[in-house]
């Protein structure tokens, strides 16, 4: 179940609230129930009387608290509006605010009564969606195990599959021979608690004793945990986890089911608590003393029809021919990054290839002979280089004075004219 952000301010407030101990000794006139007309304004004045009768400090931390809840709201509509490109120069809080069911949007200040039971209301609704996404899930389990038992036997001959469904047959009816349970919340029941819980003389019950003696934080109410420590001897009766053929998913639905029992006949306001009033006057039930008897999962009708499995198995189907296009598009990017993994590798050796061979061929350098280096590091060549180099340099010089001898006249002209 998605708990809800509302959620943290009811627990709050429920710290504040019911730590202060209040007067629970109402008058005959006070217990009496409310008509039905009438309901909601006996529940908004019995929440209003008990919220006068906390301290001011308490008060003013409730108003602090949903000042705070509100401005967390208001934060997350802003967002909400900004993702959405909305643009609001004047954006109504108030309406907007409504949407959100645990507050009154027309008092943003203050908690009053109305908060409170908005906060119940709101929390209730979260806990019976959460009992019917616990039956969903179970339902879904069981479809689930049904399905593959059929498969299991499906892959089998003939006759090992007899073999395996006459026992699977033994274990069911092993399964189905326990001793009586008990309606929940029958005399019976309550009764069998008493005295092998609570140890005490089954001829001396008292439904006002065993109620102070299972409220076990003192609240004066029984809760859904405390109602189905209740069960415990029951279920026992049914599962053990030693056994093969005992399934503790079906333990838990079970415990779901005589908890839902109890509170539909004893929960008169339907706030998912069980008061000592509530309490008591399930006791002068005709059903509190001659009950009918309980009829366990294995005797009720299945959870699921055929058609339901049906469906559940084309879903499963679908789901894994998903899974089995993404596990071939897994696949097949394995393959290319392996691909491409060898062709880095064949890099790799090409290059630790060529670095190898130039570091041979250095050492080959070094062992034919390297030039000399002088005194500073420069190279110094041999003589005869030095020589041939010499050579190489003069010769073009040489060939340019004898070319311009040759041109020069061997003689100097003779009688040339004399200028004055």
């Amino acid at each position: 179940m998605n708990l809800d952000p509302g959620w943290l301010l009811l627990l709050s407030i429920s710290l504040e609230v019911w730590s202060v101990p209040l007067d629970r000794n109402a008058t005959p006139q006070e217990a009496q129930p409310p008509q039905e007309d009438k309901q909601e304004d006996n529940v908004n004045g019995r929440l209003s009387k008990e919220l006068d009768l906390v301290g001011h400090h308490v008060r003013t931390r409730l108003d602090e608290l949903k000042r705070q809840e509100v401005s967390r709201l208001r934060m997350l509509l802003k967002a909400k509006l900004d993702s959405t490109n909305t643009q609001s120069l004047q954006m109504d809080h108030a309406s907007l605010l409504k949407q959100f069911e645990h507050l009154d949007p027309h008092n943003q200040n203050t908690f009053e009564a109305k908060d409170l039971e908005l906060l119940i209301s709101t929390a209730t609704k979260d806990l019976e969606n959460y009992d019917a996404e616990r039956h969903d899930e179970f339902k879904r389990y069981e479809m689930l195990k049904e399905h593959e038992r059929r498969e299991y036997l499906k892959g089998l001959d003939q006759e090992k599959r007899e073999k395996e469904e006459k026992r699977m047959e033994e274990l069911k009816e092993k399964h189905r021979k326990h001793p009586k349970v008990n309606a929940p919340g029958s005399v019976a029941q309550l009764r069998e608690v008493w005295e092998e819980t609570d140890g005490l003389d089954p001829t001396e019950f008292n439904p006002k004793t065993f109620f102070k003696l299972h409220d076990a934080n003192g609240d004066g109410v029984l809760d859904e945990q405390e109602l189905e420590a209740l069960f415990a001897k029951e279920l026992e009766k049914v599962y053990d986890p030693k056994n093969e053929e005992d399934d503790m998913m079906e333990m838990e639905e079970e415990r779901l089911r005589m908890r839902e029992h109890v509170m539909k006949n004893v929960d008169i306001n339907q706030d998912r608590l069980v008061s000592l009033e509530e309490f008591l006057k399930s006791t002068d039930k005709k059903e509190f003393n001659n009950p009918k008897e309980w009829d366990t999962l294995d005797d009720t009708k299945p959870v699921f029809t055929e058609a339901e499995l049906q469906r559940f198995e084309a879903e499963l189907r679908t789901k894994e021919e998903e899974l089995g296009r993404r596990a071939e598009s897994l696949r097949q990017e394995q393959d290319l990054l392996n691909e491409r993994g060898k062709a880095l590798e064949a890099q790799r050796r090409e290059y630790q290839q060529a670095v190898l061979e130039m570091s041979q061929r250095k050492e080959k350098q070094a062992v034919e002979g390297q030039p000399p280096t002088g005194p500073n590091g420069e190279l110094q060549f041999h003589q005869e280089m030095q020589k041939l180099e010499d050579q190489g340099a003069k010769a073009p010089v040489e060939q340019e004075v004898q070319e311009a001898q040759n041109i020069l006249p061997a003689e100097p002209p003779q009688n040339l004219p004399v200028h004055t």
